[in-house]
């Protein structure tokens, strides 16, 4: 039954905005943690009539904010041209919801790439300079006032370069000082624009640029100290498929290939030389975990997929009619490669399913001991899990009933351990029938307490905790 009331409920559409809304808290909320949890994801899934992927819902932020013990809640929509287009019943043109027909087919050819991007940034967001960007894959990104998360406007980077796609996942790199991100740019020579955004900068500077064999669908990158990681699995865009009036949403456009491989793209991050070009076995990768160096290999850390068949099991009414429980399981998988070689290794390094993984920034680009996610191979429920990558074993928080979103962990600013401080997470409780935000200990995953939200937030995707804010 909590599947379904989940699915219910987590694929709903919010329309209550609430600002600086003090939670309830049951336990206790630990003195020492100051700071801002903003997170993305859709709030509404009825905009022009309905949408057809949990990838399309119209974006709304959530902020948590942390005060001696307190915290402070409030959520908006971002007031883009999509929201705009759903008050009006019209379509938002999404990843797998878009008109189609001849309508469609002038875009392309005006275009000659994807059809006309939505503004609709759900995704992901990011410090940019002085501003705070909500983020989705296409280059249209909407500027935000992170206390009141008041829409202030579209960003847009201002040098030239110009792509139809982007990376919602900026890998934040605290000890060079700059985050790293990517572009894809569609022409007779389709190419991914690997680039750097020094921290207090709002423009990009060019690392380097690769030629796509597929196109493939690259949700994120990986970054060492020394070198930038493109994946390109074999889920390709076919740009042919998006010039059919049958085609809708960008999702049409995709099509694995199971007899390809994934290509693992390493290049030096000072020159943007492809110091390793190896192709491994296929599997597909939203979400990289960490990667490192070690031995003179680079050491990749993702949540593997056996094929694609995840883009499709989040389709609103596969999430519906089966909830989580139906979507197939990544795993926390380790690749090695040699740049000197190019002979690539792997192995599993998690018992369990894992998706929507993240590491406190201080070990980001680092050798690391541990990673936290979200567990999924239970039905009824999403856990949330600790991984030991060097041990190869996990510690799993699970509760009847309750689905844990994204977690971020925050170290204690004095502390010593990797592993000393606290994981939010968001969680729907769906007995209690509303969200709760949890705060649990990074040692031991044990719930130190629990802030009550005033309702049920939809599933959302990714966010970040900014320290001071």
């Amino acid at each position: 039954m909590s599947q379904r009331t989940a699915a219910e409920l987590g694929f709903r559409t919010l329309t209550e905005e609430r600002t600086g809304t003090s939670l309830p808290v049951t336990g206790t909320v630990p003195a020492w943690l100051s700071g801002t949890l903003i997170r993305n994801g859709p709030g509404r899934f009825d905009a022009g009539g309905g949408v057809n992927h949990w990838f399309d819902g119209l974006a709304m932020l959530r902020r948590y904010a942390f005060d001696d013990g307190e915290v402070e809640y409030t959520n908006r929509f971002l007031r883009t041209e999509a929201y705009k287009r759903a008050e009006a019943g019209e379509s938002t043109r999404q990843f797998a919801t878009g008109a189609s027909g001849l309508s469609e087919l002038r875009r392309w050819v005006r275009a000659l790439g994807p059809p006309e991007p939505t503004d609709n940034a759900n995704v992901h967001l990011a410090r940019i300079g002085d501003r705070f960007v909500a983020q989705t894959e296409v280059p249209r990104w909407i500027e935000f006032d992170p206390h009141t998360l008041e829409t202030v406007g579209e960003f847009t980077f201002d040098d030239g370069v110009s792509t139809q796609m982007a990376t919602a996942h900026f890998v934040v790199d605290d000890h060079h000082g700059e985050s790293i991100g990517y572009g894809l740019s569609f022409g007779r020579q389709t190419e991914y624009h690997v680039y750097r955004v020094p921290h207090g900068s709002d423009r990009r500077e060019d690392i380097g640029r690769v030629t796509a064999e597929g196109p493939g669908y690259v949700h994120s990158v990986a970054v060492t100290p020394n070198h930038v990681v493109l994946l390109e699995p074999p889920l390709h865009i076919d740009v042919l498929r998006g010039l059919s009036p049958w085609t809708e949403g960008f999702a049409g456009m995709l099509s694995y290939d199971a007899d390809a491989g994934t290509r693992i793209v390493v290049l030096d991050r000072t020159t943007g030389e492809i110091v390793a070009d190896p192709t491994a076995d296929p599997f597909f990768v939203f979400h990289h975990v960490n990667a490192f160096e070690r031995d003179g290999e680079v050491v990749l850390d993702l949540v593997a997929f056996e094929d694609a068949g995840i883009v499709d099991a989040l389709a609103l009414d596969e999430l519906r009619s089966g909830g989580f429980a139906d979507s197939p399981d990544g795993h926390l998988v380790r690749y090695r490669v040699d740049p000197r070689t190019g002979e690539t290794d792997h192995e599993r390094r998690s018992p369990g399913g894992i998706e929507l993984p993240t590491v406190p920034p201080a070990v980001r680009t680092r050798p690391y001991r541990y990673a936290y996610g979200q567990a999924t191979d239970r039905s009824g429920a999403n856990g949330l899990v600790k991984v030991d990558v060097e041990a190869g074993t996990a510690t799993e928080w699970w509760e009847e009933g309750v689905y844990v979103e994204e977690p971020r962990m925050v170290q204690h600013p004095d502390g010593d351990a990797e592993d000393e401080g606290v994981v939010l997470a968001p969680a729907l409780d769906t007995d209690a029938r509303r969200t709760y935000l949890l705060v649990f200990d990074a040692e031991t995953l044990t719930l130190r307490a629990r802030a009550r939200v005033p309702h049920a937030v939809p599933f959302g995707f990714h966010g970040r905790f900014f320290s001071g804010l």
